[in-house]
């Protein structure tokens, strides 16, 4: 499998937000939120970009061996093995077509080496591609998955950034969340009118989020987020790891 990066740190957005996680980058996406360098936001026509897009453009190849040895050298792999720490496959986008495939011939090898018994597996994904239904079905699988999808804030084509049929698919699973980026108010009715009325999304498993990458503009945007989510009765986070670390990544 072709990953860009691969750490031990702390799940930091979400319904999980606090939980130790290994997180799997996997290269390679489909969607170009911002614009290439945060061009499209530059000109106005999105107001965020993509903060990861330099690390998941380049990749390094695993084998199955390789991944196992890297949660070892990590010190995390017999509790990956408990389920005390998640892995969290991210990307880019982890849900293409060669992802999955790779993903499931891992889960697969490690079950047959009898050690993936309570193995949680989080995915955090888009919300663009249809999967194969033991996917997302077979506990081994996919156990939670955290679903982003995108915005008009995001400048992309809503032909591109909404399939209703992998919506769909993602609502079936009994762990799903919808976690919306948002910088202003009409953000909010673009969900209602896009997602939770158009897709079906319930409100119940929507979560607002600041558009933000910046630590020092991390408190104004996480009150804002904070304000709607009282206006709109939705759940929100903020990013954990922007108020830890700045713009770092790989933590």
């Amino acid at each position: 499998m072709n990953i860009s990066e691969c750490f031990y740190s702390i799940q930091a957005e979400g319904i999980s937000s606090g939980m130790p996680a290994v997180f799997i980058r996997m290269q390679g996406c489909n969607l170009m939120c911002g614009g290439t360098g945060g061009s499209l936001m530059k000109e106005g026509k999105a107001t965020w970009w993509c903060d990861s897009e330099t690390v998941w453009k380049s990749g390094t190849s695993y084998s199955n061996d390789d991944l196992l040895k890297k949660f070892n050298s990590l010190g995390e792999l017999e509790n990956i093995r408990k389920g005390t720490t998640r892995i969290v496959w991210t990307g880019g986008e982890p849900t293409l077509p060669n992802h999955v495939r790779d993903i499931k011939e891992f889960l697969n090898y490690w079950q047959k080496l009898g050690r993936s018994d309570h193995i949680y597996n989080e995915i955090e994904t888009n919300g663009t591609q249809v999967v194969p239904s033991e996917f997302y079905t077979d506990p081994l699988y996919i156990r939670q998955i955290n679903c982003s999808p995108k915005l008009s804030n995001s400048g992309i084509p809503i032909e591109k950034r909404i399939n209703k049929d992998a919506i769909a698919q993602i609502k079936q699973h009994p762990n799903s969340w919808f976690k919306f980026v948002i910088g202003e108010e009409w953000d909010i009715d673009e969900i209602y009118s896009d997602f939770i009325q158009s897709c079906g999304i319930s409100e119940e498993s929507i979560i607002l989020m600041p558009g933000c990458d910046k630590r020092e503009d991390l408190p104004e945007r996480t009150r804002f987020v904070w304000e709607m989510s009282q206006r709109y009765h939705l759940r929100m986070c903020s990013r954990l790891q922007v108020l830890a670390f700045d713009r770092l990544t790989g933590i």
